[in-house]
């Protein structure tokens, strides 16, 4: 999705469009994504609450 944001930015530039004027796109979701291993390794603890939250949790 951001590679294909990118060409087409590239892509309009490189026909001549200034950037300036190209508009800024904003994103329609985020996701929420919590990666146990790295916070594991951080020596951060996970509240069950904020797990419960996550769009997705690595393990």
């Amino acid at each position: 999705m951001y590679r294909q944001a990118a060409d087409d930015y590239v892509d309009k530039v490189l026909r001549g469009t200034k950037p300036a004027d190209l508009p800024v796109e904003q994103p329609t979701k985020f996701e929420f994504v919590i990666n146990l291993k790295t916070a594991k390794a951080l020596v951060l603890k996970m509240p069950q609450s904020l797990l419960l939250l996550a769009d997705q949790v690595i393990k």
